[in-house]
């Protein structure tokens, strides 16, 4: 009988721990709040989220990241320039270091957008945390939601993150389950990643 206690308190002590490691290093949930990445995200759709995508250095440009906004709250946005790059809108066309860059996941928010432009003409120089150059200084992201309309990000109070507040890449959208979904990275920035 003593002995199967034992057995039982270890396998859970030992479930505990490999729960705590994974949700520590590996993998962890996100609830998303807000329409600021509709409708790539809705409100209340859960995310698994690779936190060890930092680690590995795979986090890339078009890629949803989450990240510490401040102690309170993390925000979820898309990963546009990163450390050295020029980021700049020109008649709603994004240009990282010089190259047009598309945004399919943008199609259904231009459509639908009530103004001339859904994402207004600014560059670097324009975001806080720039230091007022139009080169993203080293250590320092530039991020944007897909609700252009509707979004706190690089262009306003948010600025240019730290690579500190990186959380994770957004891997699966787990719930709700009939919208479940692998990988949210955009295809359309695999030639401005390859240089």
């Amino acid at each position: 009988m003593v002995k199967n206690i034992m057995e039982w308190v270890a396998s859970i002590a030992i479930a505990i721990v490999a729960a705590w490691l994974i949700t520590t290093f590996l993998i962890s949930r996100y609830e998303v709040h807000g329409e600021s990445m509709s409708p790539t995200f809705n409100d209340q759709d859960n995310l698994a989220v690779s936190k060890i995508s930092k680690s590995l250095g795979t986090i890339d440009r078009g890629d949803v990241i989450i990240f510490h906004a401040n102690e309170e709250k993390d925000f979820i946005k898309r990963l546009i320039g990163m450390p050295g790059d020029t980021v700049e809108y020109k008649q709603d066309q994004l240009y990282v270091n010089g190259e047009k860059v598309a945004e399919p996941y943008l199609d259904f928010n231009k459509e639908h957008k009530y103004s001339d432009y859904l994402t207004e003409n600014f560059d670097v120089s324009d975001t806080k945390n720039s230091g007022g150059k139009k080169v993203i200084p080293e250590g320092r992201y530039l991020v944007l939601g897909d609700n252009r309309m509707n979004s706190n990000d690089s262009r306003l109070d948010v600025g240019l993150i730290a690579e500190n507040q990186i959380v994770g890449k957004a891997k699966m959208r787990v719930l709700p389950t009939r919208d479940m979904k692998y990988g949210f990275s955009s295809k359309s920035f695999d030639e401005v990643n390859e240089h």
